[in-house]
């Protein structure tokens, strides 16, 4: 859900971005950047939002062991990890004034680490020593 939360998030800071590039930069540079900018942000906001529901779907069956479930949330968890590292690379520190990035960059970093926990922890699914599908020997 966090996934679909920031897709939200990353839409609603849309127009401020496009403000920002407006009033940073002259009128003909504007016009420029601001296109760009705008398809890359929306895209990404709206591919957020079935990546979220591709996980949460997968959530049960990956729990109870099955394949392809695991390999969908397994991808999607190592995907969302390289994200805090690959921002804080890419833009540093400077934008961390902004409310929206503030929010944003939470919550790629509760993103990670909830996915990394929970797509790589021991299911309690029939594959578990524990599970309902576990015979004692």
């Amino acid at each position: 859900m966090l996934l679909i939360l920031l897709g939200i998030v990353h839409l609603a800071a849309t127009p401020h971005i496009a403000a920002l590039i407006r009033h940073s930069a002259s009128p003909a540079a504007a016009d420029q950047l601001a296109p760009p900018m705008l398809l890359n942000h929306i895209l990404v906001g709206l591919l957020l939002f079935p990546l979220g529901y591709l996980t949460v779907y997968a959530a049960p069956s990956s729990a109870a062991g099955l394949p392809w479930a695991q390999a969908i949330v397994r991808t999607t968890a190592l995907t969302v990890a390289t994200l805090p590292v690959t921002l804080l690379a890419l833009m540093g520190v400077r934008y961390f004034d902004a409310p929206l990035f503030v929010l944003g960059a939470a919550l790629v970093v509760a993103a990670a680490a909830t996915l990394l926990v929970a797509a790589f922890s021991r299911s309690r699914g029939k594959n578990s020593a524990t599970g309902p599908g576990a015979t004692n020997a």
